[in-house]
């Protein structure tokens, strides 16, 4: 395996930690207006994710960064190619940002309010544009000879990539109420518990009509057996969620996302960025990677850089581990009272 190979595993998995852990975020933000009854319960929903929302969002930067580094062509054909739709993910993300810390400094009921109207709307727009993103990825856009996509905004809005949005929409809210039922104690904690046992059905249908149409788009032995993995696993979740057994049915959401991002990415292999316009004109690792050089300078970065990240976020994982309620709330995350 060469460099440029490794590299584009090693963007693989900084997307798949990224969405195993914001996508419950996201999932917590949707969940605001269903499982929530009043404002002090929205507050104990955003308590959950308050100490770990902004940390997940390092492996996105990280993805980012990464992808610019290592595959510049990549990184320009993305940003070209989809430069709509990273605008409206980039405001999302700023808004969600802006509300989930500010929805606490000020005792006003208005301006509470409008913070988590802004919460729920970013975190459903981030949550289907995500799979709007990357099914569009798999399935390929119109790229020139040039390397530079030609298509527009509406290329992207085809049935495959409108039901890609719509499994990450479905995947992410059930792993947020699965996150949710097992950080929360009482009212909330049951009624995240029932609405996970009601979202396992829609999410395993459109699982299953994505993982098939992937395989007819793109056939691949490899990418077949893990994205059967995520189905088998989200089967095994209505299981656990059933028998209220809350830290197996988040492991297994867990690796339902896990190894639906590793399938698309095993898809992709060996190119990165298909052109749906002359398959000789696609982008592939080996041609739109960085030279051998600045590799290697990545390659002792990460080496010393990505352990100390994963450390420090492991420890804060650890610290606010406890379950949190109305009546019991921890001093950081009581911030979001």
């Amino acid at each position: 395996m060469q460099l440029h190979d490794v590299w584009f595993v090693l963007i693989a998995f900084l997307w798949t930690g990224y969405f195993f852990l914001e996508g419950f975020d996201f999932g917590i933000g949707i969940l605001t207006r269903i499982l929530a009854r009043d404002s002090e319960e929205r507050g104990v929903l955003l308590a959950t994710i308050g100490p770990v929302w902004d940390g997940n969002e390092v492996w996105m930067l990280t993805a980012v960064g990464a992808t610019f580094a290592a595959f510049p062509d990549w990184y320009a054909a993305l940003c070209s190619g989809f430069y709509l739709l990273v605008l409206a993910l980039l405001v999302c993300l700023i808004v969600r940002g802006v509300a989930l810390e500010y929805r606490a400094k000020r005792a006003d009921v208005r301006w509470r309010r409008t913070c988590d109207r802004c919460v729920l709307w970013t975190s459903l727009g981030c949550a289907y544009l995500w799979g709007l993103v990357f099914a569009n990825m798999v399935r390929g856009v119109p790229i020139g000879p040039d390397g530079n996509c030609t298509g527009t905004v509406l290329d992207l809005l085809h049935p495959y990539a409108l039901l890609g949005g719509c499994v990450t929409l479905c995947l992410f809210t059930l792993h947020g109420a699965l996150f949710a039922a097992l950080k929360t104690t009482g009212a909330i904690r049951r009624r995240a518990r029932a609405l996970a046992c009601r979202l396992t059905t829609p999410t395993v249908v459109a699982m299953l009509l994505f993982v098939l149409w992937t395989q007819v788009h793109r056939p691949s032995v490899p990418a077949f057996i893990v994205l059967t993995v995520a189905v088998a696993a989200l089967f095994l979740v209505a299981e656990m969620t059933e028998k209220a057994r809350e830290g197996w049915a988040f492991a297994l959401s867990g690796l339902t996302v896990a190894a639906l991002v590793a399938g698309l990415f095993l898809d992709l292999f060996p190119e990165v960025m298909p052109s749906s316009t002359d398959p000789a004109w696609s982008l592939t690792v080996q041609g739109a990677a960085s030279s051998p050089y600045t590799l290697t300078i990545l390659t002792w970065v990460a080496a010393f850089g990505a352990p100390v990240v994963i450390a420090y976020q492991a420890w804060t994982y650890w610290v606010f581990r406890r379950r949190i309620g109305v009546t019991r709330r921890p001093e950081r995350a009581a911030a979001h009272r």
